[in-house]
């Protein structure tokens, strides 16, 4: 069952930017410091994380500009959510604090010569030209002394626009900053405060006073890079792939019946790892890890505060000899994957974040890891600036981090050809380990029986 790849040529379009600014709150805000969490502060979260969000033109709003209406509405929603505006410190200890300084988050208003329709039915990442439709201002992507949002607005020849933002993900995970993101457009359409009040209290997932670890947390083991194992950064190949109910379906049939009623997340994730794995050919006695993003705000008891909008998530870790997990039936990763799911608690949370101060905050393992976070539930095509809701709204690309080709996202996708919902993935791989994933996947979403498809059952891809 072979992909249908994009055989039109690439999207080439120009954009007119105007010099970035800065959006300060619009009212005064306290000049004040604020610890983030040790949850926050680990060595994993210091970069910068791009989302894009797509949107059509709309008849009601016209003769309104979206880029002064959203960088009005961002200058009201900084008001409540003033560290946004401010910039991060390193104190004592590595601990990171927020200085509230007031300076604001940086925007770009731009033109593009492009309709949104130019795109195409399948709005899924890699996106053309996205440094164009988030610029990379100079100076400004550190993670020490900059701006912690970076926002574009980017209008279209047809009326609707583009909105472009880069997050220091010290700050927020998806959930927090959707948070924020639903703020500036319940402002952009008249709000006088968030329907959400924001929530700081970072203090809930500090370490303990003494910290003790209380779990295993192998996702934070010291690996060497013995055989040069992490991806390199030249010759990456970037494509996104479509999951619908009957790729589902495919996949399920593979497991064990007593494994079936396992979640689509848990599904995709053993099968992802499984042909990432087979495609990288590591060697068959060393470890391969796969780690889950889990939002952990339900785990507490209480739960977290309604509005907080720090990073509250786990990267549970399942690992196991590369040579099984590419030689044993998909089940085998399904389980694994599902007891580290299982292992998230608030005690497990707790265990973290005493780890962090113990061992000096250190980074993930990233030596033959691949980590997935699922934001099918985050809510981002939900953000209402006024035009509705997005026609995509997501993570911009796969692979983001320190280390490129380690991660990708599970997000929302409307497969139109097929009239079918699903997910979509970005993936980032060395090119020819792209080819064998690409390969792999097609025998493991294959319906084992007739073998024969139709156009709207195969596997969608685009490419880059």
């Amino acid at each position: 069952m072979a992909p249908s790849l994009s055989s039109s040529p690439p999207l080439v379009f120009k954009v007119k930017r105007r010099q970035a600014v800065l959006v300060p709150p619009s009212k005064p805000t306290p000049h004040e410091f604020k610890p983030v969490s040790d949850i926050d502060d680990q060595e994993g979260l210091r970069f910068q994380i791009p989302v894009i969000q797509f949107y059509r033109r709309d008849p009601s709003m016209e003769g309104r500009d979206p880029a002064r209406v959203i960088r009005e509405a961002l200058g009201e929603a900084l008001v409540f959510y003033y560290p946004f505006a401010g910039r991060l410190r390193e104190g004592p200890g590595r601990k990171l604090l927020v200085e509230c300084t007031g300076e604001g988050a940086m925007f770009i208003e731009a033109d593009a010569d492009i309709s949104l329709h130019h795109f195409g039915d399948a709005l899924q990442p890699p996106f053309p030209s996205l440094e164009e439709l988030l610029y990379d201002v100079p100076g400004s992507q550190g993670v020490f002394g900059c701006p912690l949002i970076l926002i574009q607005v980017t209008r279209l020849t047809c009326g609707g626009f583009i909105m472009a933002l880069r997050l220091n993900h010290v700050m927020s995970d998806a959930a927090g900053l959707v948070q924020f993101m639903s703020a500036v457009g319940e402002m952009a359409r008249g709000a006088r405060a968030p329907s959400i009040p924001p929530v700081w209290q970072r203090h809930l997932l500090n370490a303990r006073d003494p910290p003790r670890v209380t779990c295993v947390h192998r996702e934070y083991d010291e690996v060497a890079d013995t055989k040069g194992t992490i991806i390199p950064l030249d010759d990456m190949a970037h494509r996104s792939f479509f999951f619908g109910p009957r790729q589902i379906a495919a996949l399920r049939s593979r497991v064990p019946y007593h494994l079936r009623r396992c979640s689509t997340f848990e599904l995709l994730t053993a099968c992802l790892w499984k042909c990432r794995t087979v495609a990288l050919s590591p060697d068959p006695e060393e470890e391969v890890r796969i780690l889950c993003i889990v939002n952990a705000r339900a785990k507490f008891q209480p739960p977290l505060p309604a509005g907080y909008y720090g990073n509250a998530f786990a990267f549970p870790v399942a690992v196991s000899p590369a040579g099984k997990v590419c030689r044993n039936p998909l089940g085998y990763a399904l389980e694994l994957v599902k007891k580290a799911k299982s292992d998230v608690s608030q005690e497990y949370m707790q265990s973290v974040a005493d780890l962090m101060v113990l061992r000096g905050r250190p980074h993930f393992t990233v030596v033959r890891t691949f980590l997935v976070s699922d934001v099918t539930r985050a809510g981002f095509g939900e953000v209402d600036f006024g035009w509705g809701k997005a026609v995509f709204g997501g993570p911009a690309k796969g692979g983001v981090g320190a280390i490129p080709g380690v991660a990708s996202f599970y997000i929302p996708f409307r497969n139109t050809k097929a009239g079918e919902d699903g997910i979509v993935v970005p993936m980032c791989l060395p090119g020819p380990a792209m080819e064998r994933f690409v390969g792999e996947l097609e025998m493991m979403i294959s319906e084992p029986t007739t073998r024969k498809e139709d156009d709207s059952s195969k596997l969608i891809t685009s490419a880059l």
